[in-house]
């Protein structure tokens, strides 16, 4: 267990790349923060601005040779793991760092029985005998609350529906009880009453394993229920960062709060949805200063500039010349 003054993640200028027709192209461009026990940050964006592939980045998943790490360091409870080989990054996956995935029917082997498989990472990163890895397995699955866990622990995955699929993947991530949780958009193929006791799940297991969690989500509403800080990250940078309390009560970047905009609200009737025009830009065509200034309202001559996160207030920051010259988005 790390140190409490010891993030148990650190990222520092991670920059991840991806070859494009020959050119190396940044999808992550030097983010940074630090995750400490017992918290959860969550990771907001729309689609292609590069969560997914900061997770991938922390998990040594990335695709190879079309994908690398280029710069930047990744610090989990102390050690840079940004440079380890493979070898050692099997080790430290499932044991001291896990991933939930999106779709869990992808995730799960369809030929081994869910008990197998929450119980192959007891043996393998436990050493625990196959009695005592089945006896740990279903004491997880107990804990992620599958009814009947006993009788359906040797029950193949495509006898589960989607929420229990999904508690699955939760118990074979905590069952070596790791110090780092992601989870990359776990309750996006769920309805929302499934969503909802999810959500509710990992909260109660964050807090009784005191682990941390970095939580991938295009979700505003899922942010309200389970994080304690934001990073909202577009075209592959951080824009704005902060508190949940301060980002939903005063977003500082045109960009945060056009996706605020774009929640339908069921206090009012009658409502035009509102959109953001335009769309992530690709790899290959990133805009030289703000990156969001094409789809900006208050887009001006100042935006033609790359812009620094710089404080907007207590515990916020923000990627906006606005923003850090205290003007203040409505």
């Amino acid at each position: 267990m790390p140190h409490p003054d010891i993030p148990v993640l650190h990222l520092d200028g991670l920059r991840t790349e991806f070859r494009i027709d020959g050119t190396w192209r940044a999808a992550v461009d030097g983010i940074s923060f630090a995750l400490r026990r017992g918290e959860t940050l969550a990771l907001v964006g729309e689609s292609g601005c590069g969560k997914s592939a900061t997770a991938l980045s922390i998990m040594g998943l990335l695709p190879r040779p079309a994908g690398r790490i280029a710069a930047g360091r990744i610090v989990l409870a102390g050690r840079d793991i940004a440079g380890l080989p493979d070898r050692a990054l099997e080790q430290l996956r499932g044991d001291r760092m896990a991933m939930i995935f999106q779709e869990p029917m992808t995730s799960l082997n369809p030929v081994m029985t869910i008990g197998a498989q929450v119980a192959e990472a007891l043996r393998l990163h436990r050493g625990a005998s196959r009695q005592a890895a089945n006896r740990q397995a279903l004491a997880a699955l107990e804990e992620v609350r599958i009814p009947a866990a006993a009788q359906r622990f040797h029950d193949y995955p495509h006898q589960f529906s989607g929420g229990m699929r999904q508690r699955v993947m939760i118990a074979i991530a905590l069952a070596c009880e790791p110090a780092l949780l992601l989870a990359d958009e776990p309750t996006t193929a769920l309805d929302v009453t499934i969503q909802a006791q999810v959500l509710g799940l990992l909260a109660d297991l964050k807090a009784r394993h005191g682990m941390a969690m970095l939580f991938i989500t295009h979700n505003l509403g899922v942010v309200a229920q389970i994080a304690d800080r934001v990073a909202v990250m577009y075209a592959g940078q951080i824009v704005e960062q902060g508190s949940v309390h301060a980002i939903f009560a005063r977003p500082r970047h045109p960009y945060t709060a056009a996706l605020f905009a774009a929640i339908p609200r069921l206090d009012r009737d009658g409502q035009a949805l509102a959109a953001i025009p335009g769309r992530v830009p690709s790899l290959d065509a990133m805009p030289a200063g703000c990156r969001f200034a094409p789809r900006c309202t208050l887009a001006c001559a100042g935006c033609a500039q790359p812009q620094a996160l710089a404080p907007a207030g207590p515990d916020h920051a923000a990627r906006c010349h606005l923003a850090a010259g205290g003007f203040a988005l409505a």
